[in-house]
């Protein structure tokens, strides 16, 4: 029988002790790296709960206290911080819920990031791009923006991840731009360097069953798919920023848009063996800056660890 249990004594054991696998022994010079023992850990949130275009759940994500009630499980599961996805005005309900966040997590010393989801039309995507990320700097990040203390920050920079769609935008474009900016951000994108890889800093690892694709038991959990990625970026993007991926499991079919996709949570195994993978090709004493755990609260994909980890067996009946 499934159940979930608590993450905050697990998210404990991984960062403490972990695994170690043969790649970990390797030297290796990573440009970005943790800026204290262990990776900092990151969740992924959806803020579209309430809104018609998605399944209705048990909270609207415009519900401060639901807010603040999220911030104190996130941090007590060892959380520091909520990467929000974030669409510009093409959602003002999610750029509401994102104004919410940030204000509140200034008031919890807790921090914030956005996701930026990449317009996917095929002409108009790069000027959408800098239109978003300009008002989004001078509505978050600017001085004289609510909360911007609470905005997730590398060694001072703003870090922002970047959710691909087409593939159409000019990303050296969109450098040049956030070059401007007081304080230039880190850009952070999806699996690994391609076309723009000299106007990104840095790759996120993301659920993804591997080259063997989706299994109908959910039993391609990601292994090779994580393999590739770190091997990739230690050896060949050791000056790019590395953040690691977890999760729990997957299961898109209460989406609207359902492939029919799986990725069984074995038992609590799934998400043990993803947090810990990067340990395999970066020494435990040297470790990558940050980990984020896919996802928080995505109730339509079937990944959400809001309401704790899954396991099995008697004693989480």
């Amino acid at each position: 029988m499934m159940g979930h249990t608590s993450a905050a004594l697990l998210f404990f054991l991984l960062l403490s002790h972990g695994c170690s696998g043969p790649g970990s022994s390797a030297p290796v010079q990573l440009k970005y790296k943790a800026t204290g023992n262990s990776p900092e850990v990151l969740a992924l949130y959806e803020a579209w709960f309430g809104h018609p275009k998605h399944i209705a759940i048990d909270y609207s994500s415009h519900d401060p206290a639901v807010i603040r009630r999220q911030i104190h499980a996130a941090k007590a599961m060892g959380i520091s911080a909520f990467v929000v996805d974030w669409y510009g005005d093409r959602e003002p309900f999610i750029d509401r819920s994102y104004a919410l966040m940030q204000a509140s997590a200034a008031k919890r010393k807790f921090h914030v990031a956005m996701m930026y989801d990449e317009a996917d039309e095929e002409d108009g995507a790069t000027d959408e791009a800098i239109a978003d990320f300009t008002m989004f700097h001078e509505t978050y990040l600017s001085s004289k923006a609510p909360g911007h203390q609470a905005y997730l920050t590398y060694k001072g920079r703003p870090v922002i991840f970047i959710f691909p769609k087409g593939g159409h935008t000019d990303w050296d474009r969109v450098r040049a731009v956030v070059n401007k900016w007081d304080t230039p951000p880190l850009l952070i994108d999806e699996n690994l360097p391609g076309q723009y890889a000299d106007a990104l800093d840095g790759f996120y690892a993301w659920i993804n069953p591997g080259a063997k694709g989706w299994a109908a038991d959910g039993g391609n959990w990601g292994e090779q798919y994580l393999s590739d990625f770190y091997q990739t970026m230690v050896s060949k993007y050791p000056d790019k920023m590395i953040v690691g991926g977890a999760w729990s499991q997957f299961d898109d079919s209460k989406a609207t848009w359902s492939l029919n996709r799986h990725i069984s949570a074995r038992c609590g195994q799934t998400f043990q063996d993803t947090f810990n993978f990067w340990r395999k090709y970066v020494p435990v004493d040297d470790p990558i800056p940050f980990v984020m755990i896919e996802t928080w609260n995505d109730y339509e994909e079937g990944s959400a660890v809001e309401h704790g980890l899954p396991t099995c067996g008697k004693a989480s009946q």
